[in-house]
């Protein structure tokens, strides 16, 4: 797979100044280790307080050092991607920023992370620093092991850990309500896919419709492959075994965590499955959906839940500095407004009526265009964004789930019809100029009851607005010809024209309205308008039809 990134040797520390970089001047500092010894802390720390060190390999970002600030970690220990850091990093760590309250230092269970944190805290305590260790092993993903993996819910220890010692509790208390919180926390993740380390060849285990659950945050292999489903089937699977892992009847707080590439898109529709699963009516509080615990850019995501008291909420919505921790939401149900009734005056959509001649029509151009749906995605994914096929089905499908309300006996007050429909349903671009398109004709229908001449008004309101014309490579390459001939009254010159306005576009090297606008050259030869392609083929069953 390809990455950015300059050389494997370089790509954390890298990394990290471009977090010190972007973050506001003051926030945060690296020692002068760097790059040997890789430690972010706070600027601003003037160890009066219980200092919180975390820390582990890098390609989990956000972690660790996108957490570092007031009122979470003091300072963040970084190893190569994947790797512990090493004990004279941590204990570095510990000699920079722990004063007379002490530190604790809050390790994930890995054997890596245990031994070289482990032996830091020994050897500071050998030096005369007061340090602690909490060891979170919240992954619930192998029944019965010994020591379970720390995962996401790391984050919560973290959280909880900040608040206390940002408060200015002693480093007994802070230890005390960390190692608390980390017996408390229940985390499971699937994902799609394997990761991908930067500078090593990659081979995805996964066949193209399983997926992996209970995997690691390593890129370790998950516990099962399942086979792909829908995501309100996968999340049930998932928050059934976490659900029989909670204690009690005590609410929760929930952690969504995106393990690195689920687009933003996808994650809100795990959001709703999850927050519409049984075991979220136990949910309180919900901290994401949010990349904070990543796998590189693996594919999927995790759940992670702790159980609540008064402390542990007060502690999880405090405000803190670190921009990686996004703002905690209270459990809601969605709030609905109803929507303004039309503005008085405007005239009333016409009564439903049928015609079978327009009906047969009307039907057979929709279904064509769904037809066409795989095809004119294809061709839009070369030469634009790879909707334009979705986006006409979804304006067709909604004109057939309506068609009975539709005044089909009234030509002009259909088309008005047929605009309002794509303009509230088809979305994109292309649903705004149809709907001009199909509502200017209508207006022109009602001063003369001319469909050609009626159609030709809408196509110069569409035009107009849309700023395309003829060798713009659009779908008015195929419209305008083809209207053309349809004023003379002959439908089977209208599709030809249609149909070599189409093809037409296959030589345009330079388009200039629409995606297409921002596609080179070379993209573009040989491929047609998908838009074009689209109007050709409604023209193609008109002729057939008439």
């Amino acid at each position: 797979m390809k990455h950015f990134f300059n050389r494997r040797e370089t790509i954390v520390t890298e990394a990290l100044d471009g977090l010190l970089l972007t973050s506001s001047a003051g926030r945060l500092a690296r020692l002068d280790s760097f790059p040997d010894i890789k430690v972010i802390l706070r600027a601003d720390w003037d160890k009066s307080k219980v200092a919180i060190i975390s820390g582990g390999g890098a390609g989990h970002e956000p972690s660790h050092a996108g957490f570092v600030g007031k009122g979470m970690l003091t300072a963040a220990v970084s190893g190569e991607i994947f790797a512990s850091p090493s004990v004279d990093a941590v204990l570095t760590a510990i000699r920079a920023v722990t004063g007379p309250k002490g530190a604790l230092l809050i390790v994930k269970n890995y054997t890596g992370d245990r031994l070289n944190f482990g032996l830091a805290a020994e050897k500071a305590r050998a030096e005369g620093f007061d340090v602690e260790m909490v060891i979170v092993a919240d992954d619930i993903a192998i029944p019965g092991i010994n020591q379970p993996r720390g995962v996401a819910g790391t984050l919560f220890v973290h959280k909880i850990a900040g608040y206390h010692a940002e408060a200015g509790a002693g480093l007994k208390t802070v230890a005390a309500q960390a190692a608390a919180a980390a017996r408390d926390i229940v985390s499971l993740g699937m994902s799609l896919s394997t990761c991908s380390v930067p500078g090593q060849a990659h081979e995805d285990r996964l066949g193209a419709n399983e997926g992996e659950l209970g995997l690691g945050i390593h890129g370790e292999p998950g516990v099962e492959r399942i086979a792909l489903q829908p995501v309100v089937d996968l999340v049930a699977t998932m928050t059934e075994r976490l659900a029989a892992r909670l204690d009690g009847a005590h609410d929760q707080a929930l952690l969504i965590n995106n393990l690195g590439a689920v687009p933003p898109l996808e994650m809100g529709v795990i959001a709703n499955a999850v927050l519409s699963s049984p075991v979220t009516r136990r949910v309180r509080l919900i901290v994401g959906p949010a990349p904070m615990m990543t796998a590189l850019n693996m594919n999927g995501f995790s759940l992670s839940l702790i159980r609540l008291d008064a402390a542990r909420e007060a502690a999880l919505k405090a405000a803190v500095g670190p921009h990686a921790w996004p703002p905690v939401a209270e459990r809601h149900d969605i709030a609905i407004v109803p929507a303004p009734d039309k503005i008085s005056g405007r005239d009333e959509v016409a009564s439903a009526s049928n015609d079978s001649r327009s009906r047969r029509l009307l039907t057979a151009v929709c279904e064509h265009l769904i037809s066409l749906e795989s095809e004119l995605n294809r061709l839009d994914g070369r030469v634009g964004d790879g909707d334009t096929g979705s986006t006409m089905a979804t304006g067709a499908r909604s004109v057939l789930s309506r068609i009975d309300t539709l005044p089909l006996k009234d030509a002009g007050a259909t088309m008005a019809s047929i605009g309002e429909i794509l303009s509230t349903s088809m979305g994109g671009s292309s649903g705004v100029l149809l709907s001009i398109f199909f509502t200017a004709a209508s207006k022109a229908m009602a001063e003369k009851a001319d469909i050609a001449a009626a159609l030709l008004a809408g196509l110069d309101r569409m035009t107009f607005y849309g700023g395309a014309g003829i060798g713009d490579r659009t779908m008015v390459d195929a419209l305008a010809p083809a209207l053309a001939a349809l004023a003379s009254g002959d439908v089977a010159a209208a599709a030809k024209a249609a149909a070599t306005g189409a093809q037409s576009t296959k030589a345009m090297l330079k388009a200039r309205a629409g995606r297409a606008s921002y596609v080179g050259e070379k993209d573009l030869e040989g491929v047609p308008d998908p838009g074009a392609v689209a109007a050709a083929g409604v023209f193609e069953v008109v002729a057939a039809l008439a």
